[in-house]
C-alpha cells in the first residue's frame, strides 16, 4: 500500500461564496475540510478557447483516456529507475524531481506552461500535444532501458563463464591445447562436465554409451566442488550420438574450440562490456530522471485540462470557477471527500437521489453507468456532485 500522499484536485463555482468572490470561493474550500483530512492549496488554471459542446464532450472522454496513459507512464518510468538503482528508495526518491523540485512543491506551485502549451491554441492540438510528448517519454525510457538490460545480461554472462562452475564456465584459461585432436580426419575430442556425484559411473560406462568411442580416452582435466571436468576421444561418425547420451546422463557437454590468444580476449571482451554497460547506466539513470519529471508534468498539465473541460460541462458559462488541490493521504482521502460532499452536494441538482440528510446517494444506479462514461464518477464508481479528480504519485 502507498504511504505517500494522496491528492484531489477540485473545481467549484465561486457562487458557494455568498459574494461570488475567487478568494472567498478558495477560503470556503478550506473551510469544508477539516485539516485533520487534508489540506488545501490553490491551484491556477487558466481559460482556454472552449469550442463547441460536441467538442468538449469529446476531449472529456480523450482527456480521460490520456490521464491513464500518463499515470501508466510515470509508473513505468519509476519502475526504470528502480530497477537501475537496485530498489535503493533513497537514491530513487533523489532521482524523482519536477522542474527541480519535488513533486509535491511542483503540485503547490503549479503554474501552466504557457510557453509549451499556448493557452491561445484549441483544446484539441494541446491534447494532440501532450499525447505525443508522453508517447515519446514512454517510447525513449523504453529503448534506452532496453539498451541497458540488454548489456546487462551480456555482462552477467561473461562474467559468469569467468566465475561459474566446469559446466557453464570459460574453458580457455583451464583446457590445454595438448588435449584437443585438431586435426583429423575421423577422431574428435569431447570436454564433459560430471557431476562429482557421477564420476564413477562415468568413468564405467562412457566407452559403451554409444558406437566408436576410444577406449579408456577420458582423462581428468580438472575439478571444482561441483564437476569434474573429462575430455574423451570419438569417431566423427558417432559424436553427435556421444554428446546425446551423455546428456541422457545428466553429463554436461562442453563446446570448445581452441584459439591462440583467446583468454586475453576473452579478459578484453568483459573489460569493454563492462564500460559500456557503466556508460549506459548512466545514460539510462539521467533520461530516467529527465523522463520521469517530464511525465509528471505533462500529467498534471492533462488534469488541468481535465479539470477545466469537465468544469465547463459541469458549470456551464460565464466561467466563474474556483480550483483547489488537496493533500491528503490513502487513509483519510475518504473522509476529506465524505467533507466535500455534506457541503457541496447540491451542486448535483435534483437528477439524483439523496438519503434523509440530503446527500447525494452514491448508488444512482439509473444515471451511474451514464455518469461513468462522461468521466463523472470517481474511483469505485462514486458520483461526485462537484468536478473532483484523485490521484497520486508515485
Amino acid at each position: 500500500m502507498s504511504k505517500g500522499p494522496r491528492y484531489l484536485l477540485v473545481s467549484l463555482p465561486t457562487s458557494i461564496s455568498p459574494t461570488n468572490d475567487h478568494d472567498e470561493a478558495l477560503t470556503a474550500l478550506r473551510s469544508a475540510i477539516s485539516t485533520d483530512y487534508g489540506t488545501v492549496f490553490p491551484f491556477n488554471i487558466p481559460e482556454f478557447k472552449i469550442g463547441s459542446l460536441d467538442a468538449l464532450v469529446q476531449h472529456a472522454d480523450d482527456l480521460a483516456k490520456l490521464e491513464v496513459g500518463c499515470e501508466g507512464v510515470v509508473g513505468k518510468v519509476g519502475d526504470a529507475l528502480k530497477a537501475i538503482l537496485e530498489g535503493d528508495e533513497e537514491k530513487i526518491s533523489q532521482q524523482k524531481t519536477a522542474n527541480d523540485k519535488p513533486a509535491e512543491a511542483y503540485l503547490k506551485s503549479f503554474h501552466w506552461n504557457k510557453v509549451k502549451y499556448r493557452v491561445d491554441k484549441p483544446l484539441g492540438e494541446l491534447i494532440d500535444t501532450l499525447q505525443k510528448e508522453v508517447t515519446s517519454i514512454d517510447d525513449d525510457v523504453k529503448n534506452k532501458y532496453n539498451q541497458y538490460n540488454q548489456l546487462k545480461t551480456s555482462l552477467t554472462t561473461l562474467q559468469r563463464k569467468q566465475t561459474g562452475n566446469l559446466s557453464n564456465k570459460s574453458l580457455t584459461s583451464i583446457v590445454d591445447p595438448s588435449f584437443i585432436i585438431q586435426d583429423s580426419e575421423y577422431l574428435e575430442t569431447h570436454l564433459v562436465a560430471v557431476p562429482k556425484q557421477l564420476t564413477k559411473d562415468f568413468i564405467k560406462t562412457y566407452e559403451t554409451i554409444a558406437p566408436m568411442v576410444v577406449p579408456r580416452s577420458a582423462q581428468k582435466i580438472d575439478a571444482d566442488d561441483e564437476f569434474t571436468l573429462y575430455v574423451v576421444t570419438t569417431f566423427k561418425k558417432h559424436g553427435l550420438e556421444f554428446v546425446h547420451k551423455c546428456r541422457e546422463q545428466r553429463w554436461t557437454p562442453r563446446d570448445f574450440k581452441y584459439r591462440e590468444g583467446g583468454e586475453e580476449e576473452e579478459k578484453k571482451e568483459v573489460e569493454k562490456v563492462g564500460r559500456e554497460e557503466r556508460k549506459v547506466w548512466g545514460e539510462a539513470l539521467r533520461l530516467g530522471r529527465t523522463a520521469w519529471g517530464e511525465a509528471v508534468m505533462a500529467w498534471i498539465h492533462v488534469l488541468a485540462l481535465r479539470v477545466f473541460v469537465e468544469t465547463v460541462l459541469r458549470y456551464g458559462l460565464p466561467l466563474q470557477f474556483v480550483c483547489g488541490l488537496v493533500r491528503s493521504t490513502p487513509k483519510l482521502v475518504k473522509k476529506a471527500r465524505a467533507s466535500l460532499d455534506v457541503s457541496y452536494s447540491y451542486l448535483g441538482g435534483n437528477a439524483f437521489g439523496r438519503d434523509k440528510k440530503g446527500r447525494v446517494k452514491k448508488d444512482d444506479s439509473s444515471t451511474s453507468a451514464e455518469m461513468q462514461a462522461a468521466g463523472q464518477l470517481g474511483d469505485g464508481g462514486d458520483y461526485s456532485a462537484y468536478v473532483c479528480y484523485e490521484f497520486e504519485i508515485q
